[in-house]
């Protein structure tokens, strides 16, 4: 909860930041750009690449609560995203490393995603839905299962080319014991907050 709850902090913090410089509209000629929308001047449309980082906590269970670790997570991020005027959709694809706090212990996260984005001009809030693949070995023991992810996020434009965000995330797996044959119904569910920053082709 208290990641969830720094997510929406930064959410909010970016959208303030870029609504502190307007200005309210007098009785005057009004300029209206090419598209003739609120969001003329900005188009999210095209293809972006970049680099994330973020910390996470993660929880097991097994027929109740077994224990729970924080980690860190970085890496890289690519996707697609075109502007319908207003609704921006997307896919997104990113790889991270997880290095889990405080033990020598290591795991590749991969997530492929949907996303579906509100232009508000130089801001854009969106929501992420999709499936997620973990792998990596915890105690000796190989960990793998593809789940599901969701969450939400913003982009913030700061030149025309570049982007810089806040997402939160919720990763769910299911028996995610591979290796140890006899047990079934280990699962994991972890809470993820990154900062990406995003390079637009």
């Amino acid at each position: 909860m208290k990641l969830c709850n720094l997510a929406v902090a930064a959410i909010f913090a970016a959208s303030g930041a870029a609504a502190g410089g307007y200005t309210a509209p007098g009785f005057g000629p009004v300029a209206v750009g090419p598209m003739g929308s609120a969001s003329a001047g900005t188009d999210w449309s095209g293809f972006y690449a970049g680099l994330q980082y973020g910390e996470g906590s993660g929880d097991l269970t097994l027929d109740g609560p077994l224990g729970d670790a924080d980690f860190d997570a970085y890496g890289l991020h690519v996707g697609y995203q075109r502007d319908m005027g207003r609704v921006v959709l997307g896919g997104d694809l990113d790889y991270n490393s997880v290095d889990f706090e405080g033990a020598d212990e290591k795991g590749d996260l991969l997530r492929l995603r949907a996303r579906v984005g509100y232009d508000a001009g130089r801001v854009m809030p969106y929501l992420t839905l999709g499936v997620a693949g973990v792998h990596g070995d915890i105690a000796g023991d190989r960990l793998a299962d593809t789940g599901l992810t969701y969450g939400i996020g913003a982009d913030v434009l700061v030149t025309d080319r570049l982007t810089v965000g806040v997402e939160y995330t919720r990763n769910t797996f299911k028996d995610i014991l591979d290796d140890l044959s006899g047990i079934s119904g280990l699962d994991l569910d972890t809470d993820l907050v990154q900062v990406r920053a995003s390079y637009r082709f």
